[in-house]
């Protein structure tokens, strides 16, 4: 998140959204109050706090707060309990106090234990919902309250039930100013209308005032009537508007229910707040993301406020905060201009706010809701897989069907369910590894290893053969719990001996009581040496390359095979390979500190140095194998083929290059198969010139030594040729004939 964004930039912008979120804002509070059956100005002034004043306290930009639908029975209940409003906005009071000090303590970490799939499914819920709760409001249908979010209405209805009513309660007038305004919203940006710097929302608020106006003339069923319009409580002043404020009545404190509402309220608006910034953050196109810590302290700090003001409690709200980034909001000064929006024209303008349609309001809400829960939303769960799409569309009906909280809350038992299935069915992970020494075991553990793993892990070591080899591999394992500790030595001390199954461990550390102990070698010794063939090692050579290009190399002590190898070294393998920088011989042959003799010349050329080099490697360190090693687009080869055709600019321009170019210009003459195109872009000249290179390697090192000649013809030295693709990591080898 950019600390200092440039808020005289996006002043136009930010100013706009904030216009369109005000509209949408306004009969949202007036809707919460009323449900709550809380004054109507309660609801004002709790979106201007969370307007003015916690977007400045937020470290987010894109976050809108005021008071949230979700804690309408919360409210209703507590008033109810407490006796009075006035009482329960010392609960309010309490609620901030107890937000403030969750903030300081860190608390808002836990919004990082929401699954992305719960949070999407809230986004898409939301959507939905919108989309349903809106319908009847477009036809003009308004018995329940523009922005109830509930399943299970005030009036005895359910979103489905009051949607079916809808149909049969049509209201004419309400129903053009909803539908002409739903069909400026889809079709805005496909006129030239969009290039205006007016948002859409706000021309289509404009238009439902004025055709709603027009059809008040016209009047019988066309009109549009007060009944389906914003009902702004009209004050007589501003002493007027902030005498109908009520103040907290401290008394409550000695009564007991007092905290305990406090404790409700900041549990539930907290848990509201962190879930909504959560799931706003994600629809926020530049993706900056909202510290949750400092997010409970300004909410803590907003609920303080209202409580002293009169105030309802407020949350974060993801139907405002989406409305102003589809308005083309970047910065806190959307919220603050809706905030200051709803104070000065709720006090100076409450007429003309009351000349607006719900219908319009409706038309506005539902496209937001389109917006939210998009096919393409669906079919990227989807295709994510079943652990990612339950919890997503379980959280969306559970959501719909009951509320917010309750739904997230069935969402995120589903999606932790999956965790705790693969944490009870994959505990670890075993891999058989074909090493020098012969096959291993590989155990390797899981990140958290809990007691709801331990009986997976006692059958998968029951299942371990007699005789084996075994490494226990926790080297990414961060937490193991007791249980496991005892469940693992009790197979190492008494178990394995029975079996004849000997166990190695790597990666035990504190916390864990149990060390480190290697009771075999992975590095080449000198039985080992003595005992593998030429055949052998060109086999595991193979292996070793087949593992590298597929991504599964052995997981190695390092250190371990360091101080096996500090005395003396036994490879099982000469290479003499090309220096260039991708092809580093021990890994993409998987081999270990001291498997390998590697000479390494540009070209991997046969010079006098690799010669005696290759000479001591065979005949006194004991190798039996002798791989000459090139490689696709090599730098050596392609710089000689240009050369030799001819081409200008690509002489030697080096003082000794010459002593690597000339040997691979021998093998450039010797291709004679291609008569056109010899350069270097020809991809299957360059290929026949690498392996005839390789070759008249092998050759010359016939040819040039003695030593190894002698050891080639007793049979005591094997000689191979391969070619490594630098494209896919794969070695062919050469055909002997």
């Amino acid at each position: 998140m950019n600390p200092n964004p440039n808020y005289l930039k996006s002043l136009p912008q930010d100013a706009a959204a904030g216009v369109v979120v005000f509209l949408v804002a306004l009969p949202l509070c007036l809707g919460v109050a009323l449900a709550s059956g809380a004054p109507l100005i309660a609801g004002i002034m709790a979106g201007v706090v969370g307007g003015v004043l916690v977007a400045w306290l937020s470290g987010s930009h894109t976050s809108i707060s005021g008071p949230a639908a979700g804690l309408t029975a919360i409210v209703a209940a507590q008033v109810t309990a407490l006796g009075s409003f006035d009482a329960f906005l010392v609960a309010v009071i309490l609620a901030g106090v107890l937000q403030l000090i969750a903030g300081v303590m860190r608390a808002g970490s836990l919004a990082a234990f929401f699954p992305t799939s719960v949070i999407k499914g809230l986004l898409s819920a939301i959507g939905i919902i919108l989309i349903l709760k809106q319908i009847p409001h477009l036809f003009g249908h308004d018995d329940d309250w523009l922005g109830d979010m509930s399943f299970h209405q005030l009036d005895g209805e359910n979103s489905f039930t009051e949607l079916a009513r809808a149909m049969f309660d049509v209201h004419l007038g309400p129903t053009l100013v909803g539908l002409a305004s739903f069909a400026l919203l889809v079709f805005w940006d496909r006129t030239p209308l969009r290039r205006t710097v007016v948002p859409a929302p706000l021309a289509v608020v404009v238009t439902g005032v004025a055709l709603g106006t027009a059809l008040d003339g016209v009047g019988g069923v066309w009109s549009v009537g007060a009944a389906h319009l914003v009902q702004v409580p009209v004050s007589d002043s501003l002493v007027g508007f902030f005498g109908e404020l009520h103040a907290p009545d401290f008394a409550a404190m000695t009564n007991p229910k007092t905290y305990v509402a406090a404790v409700t309220i900041a549990v539930v608006a907290s848990l509201e707040t962190l879930l909504n910034l959560e799931a706003v953050d994600k629809l926020d196109p530049q993706k900056r993301a909202s510290p949750p810590n400092r997010e409970l302290v300004a909410q803590g700090i907003g609920n303080i406020t209202a409580g002293m003001l009169g105030g309802l409690p407020i949350t974060s709200v993801v139907v405002r905060s989406s409305v102003g980034i589809s308005a083309g909001g970047q910065t806190r000064l959307a919220s603050f201009v809706h905030g200051a929006l709803l104070l000065v024209l709720v006090v100076l303008l409450p007429e003309i706010l009351n000349l607006i349609p719900l219908s319009c309001l409706a038309a506005v809400l539902m496209v937001t809701g389109f917006k939210l829960a998009t096919p393409a939303i669906f079919r990227e769960m989807y295709a994510q897989g079943r652990s990612q799409f339950l919890p997503f569309l379980v959280t969306i009906v559970a959501i719909v069907l009951t509320d917010l909280l309750v739904g997230i809350l069935i969402g995120m038992l589903v999606a932790f369910s999956f965790i705790l299935y693969a944490n009870l069915n994959r505990p670890l992970r075993k891999i058989t590894e074909q090493r020098e020494g012969g096959d291993v075991l590989r155990i390797e553990l899981a990140s958290q290893v809990t007691f709801l793993s331990r009986a997976a892990l006692v059958a998968n070591l029951r299942a371990i053969p007699d005789g084996s080899r075994v490494e226990l591999d926790a080297r990414r394992t961060a937490y193991m719990d007791r249980d496991i500790e005892v469940v693992l030595r009790e197979f190492e001390a008494e178990i394995a001996p029975v079996h004849e199954i000997e166990v190695t461990r790597v990666g035990f550390e504190d916390p864990y009581p149990t060390d480190d102990k290697i009771k075999y070698a992975d590095a080449s010794t000198r039985e080992r040496q003595e005992r593998t063939t030429a055949a052998q090692a060109l086999q595991l050579l193979k292996e070793g390359n087949a593992r590298f290009s597929r991504g599964d190399t052995l997981a190695r002590d390092w250190a371990g095979e360091i101080g096996l190898t500090a005395q003396g070294q036994y490879p099982l393998a000469a290479v003499l390979a090309c220096m260039d920088s991708r092809v580093a011989t021990e890994t993409i042959f998987d081999c270990g500190v001291g498997d390998l003799f590697s000479i390494r010349v540009a070209g991997n050329i046969v010079s006098e140095q690799a010669l005696g080099s290759m000479e001591y490697g065979c005949a006194i360190a004991g190798v039996k194998l002798l791989l000459v090693l090139g490689h696709t687009r090599c730098g050596a080869v392609r710089a000689t083929v240009d050369a030799e055709a001819g081409l200008p600019g690509h002489e030697p321009p080096c003082d000794n290059l010459g002593a690597i170019v000339s040997p691979i210009a021998e093998a450039v003459r010797a291709e004679t198969a291609t008569a056109s195109n010899r350069t270097a872009d020809n991809v299957d000249f360059m290929q026949r010139v690498t392996l005839l290179n390789v070759r008249q390697s092998m050759q010359q090192i016939r040819e040039r030594s003695g030593t190894l000649r002698a050891m080639l013809d007793a049979g005591t030295l094997t000689l191979v040729g391969a070619v490594y693709d630098v494209s896919t990591g794969e070695v062919e080898f050469l055909d002997p004939s």
